[in-house]
């Protein structure tokens, strides 16, 4: 896709972009077809709208590979103490190639801006991504 359009003037279905992108940001997670992300419950249309913003405009965009992409949504999850999300975007960015030593660097260099307390979390959330709680090497 080029940029223009990903900034839209040629390209209008950011929805099945955006399972595109999300598809292959998570292997075998999100089922073929053109699947309804909404589950009948509160605030039921917030993973649609992230599924078009989000995956379909974002992560479709040319200007930063995928790889890139997962380093600066990791470390911004890690900044915002977004620990949920973080978990996710772990796998994600295994997925993307991003290597676990690469990720710790990412937690260790977070520290020195958002602080201990941000990167401990951080630290937690991925650990329980990379199913080494309770794990000692």
């Amino acid at each position: 896709m080029t940029t223009s359009e990903a900034n839209g003037s040629a390209r209008t279905d950011w929805r099945a972009e955006g399972l595109e992108e999300l598809r292959a940001a998570m292997p075998g997670v999100i089922p073929e077809g053109d699947i309804d992300m909404r589950d009948g419950l509160f605030a039921e249309e917030l993973v649609e709208l992230g599924l078009v913003s989000v995956w379909g405009l974002l992560w479709s965009r040319d200007g930063l590979s995928k790889r890139d992409r997962s380093l600066v949504t990791i470390s911004l999850l890690i900044a915002l103490g977004a620990e949920t999300e973080l978990k996710t975007h772990t796998r994600i960015g295994l997925t993307n190639g991003l290597t676990k030593e690469e990720i710790a660097e990412v937690v260790y260099h977070a520290a020195g801006y958002v602080g201990a307390p941000r990167s401990v979390g951080a630290r937690t959330a991925i650990r329980e991504a990379l199913g080494e709680i309770g794990v000692r090497e």
